[in-house]
């Protein structure tokens, strides 16, 4: 049975993360310090229509790249507060990731370009904290590169 415990709360933590990253997906792509976001839920996302007719709803998981590359991805991730810095994503509070300066390190530029990560790239897991605070911690955060 206790293998069973986070399935009865699985639908409303779903529900609450996919939440926080549309509207934090829809802000980001306003950002003038943000080149391009990645997220399904977005009508400009290339395969968007396919994602509405095969998704209830379009995830936790929100990725973007800043302008400014490398040097910008290491300071917004340094000056988010409430997110928090991980090289691995998932649980219940929002992670933040600067994949050139942790997890994709150690490629080549071709691998990494290959692997769709630019030197600014960020990668969100949407956590279960409220859309606002999130949403005002990336734009505090946003501020640091002075945008």
């Amino acid at each position: 049975m206790n293998g069973l415990r986070g399935l009865r709360t699985l639908a409303v933590r779903l529900r609450q993360q996919s939440e926080t990253a549309l509207r934090l997906a829809e802000a980001l792509e306003r950002h003038p310090a943000v080149e391009s976001v990645r997220y399904p839920g977005l009508e400009s996302h290339p395969q968007h229509d396919l994602a509405k007719r095969q998704m209830d709803s379009y995830g936790g998981l929100v990725a973007f790249d800043l302008v400014g590359g490398f040097e910008a991805g290491r300071t917004f991730v340094e000056a988010v507060r409430l997110c928090q810095l991980a090289t691995s994503l998932g649980g219940p509070e929002t992670l933040v990731t600067h994949p050139a300066s942790t997890s994709h390190v150690n490629l080549t530029p071709e691998e990494r370009e290959a692997s769709g990560i630019g030197l600014g790239s960020i990668r969100v897991s949407c956590g279960l904290e409220h859309p606002d605070d999130v949403l005002a911690d990336v734009h505090q955060a946003l501020s640091a590169l002075g945008a």
